[in-house]
């Protein structure tokens, strides 16, 4: 009897195992060192995000990047994109991470979409959680990969 049941349980876990797996693929397709310094790229911006560095931030993007903001309209030009990234005095964003689901590249342009997480510490000191999924069109300028189109909004 102890057998089976233990048989059960190594059974159950694997599946499990399995399951979250899944949940949690990513599919990347194209040149392997053009995925990979998509996917640095996107680290360092999340750092920069937590660092405050708004310069890396606005060069993380190209001289005509857009941003779609949840809940406003488009942002154009690198000045709207540090306007937009900028936060008041005392607040600070404390974590900040990018998820990516897929990055397929074609040519000098890919794509990636995913899911990000972060935090906000306000000059109160109270501390807010947020979450949601996105899409950024990247563009090789110069060699290097930089954000043209960069779309998200929350999920609860």
């Amino acid at each position: 009897m102890k057998t089976t049941s233990t048989l059960f349980k190594n059974l159950l876990t694997f599946g499990l195992l399995i399951v979250t797996i899944s949940c949690y693929s990513q599919e990347f397709s194209g040149n392997q060192k053009d995925i990979d310094q998509i996917l640095q790229n996107a680290q360092d911006f999340s750092s920069y995000v937590v660092g405050a560095n708004y310069e890396m931030i606005v060069e993380s993007y190209t001289e005509d990047a857009k941003l779609f903001p949840n809940n406003m309209k488009i942002l154009e030009g690198k000045e709207a994109i540090l306007n937009y990234w900028k936060l008041p005095e005392g607040v600070q964003t404390t974590y900040h991470k990018l998820m990516p689901s897929e990055v397929k590249v074609i040519g000098d342009e890919a794509y990636d979409y995913g899911y990000y997480e972060g935090k906000t510490k306000r000059a109160n000191g109270e501390e807010s959680s947020w979450k949601g999924k996105y899409v950024v069109i990247w563009r090789k300028v110069e060699g290097d990969w930089k954000m043209y189109l960069d779309i998200w909004n929350a999920v609860k």
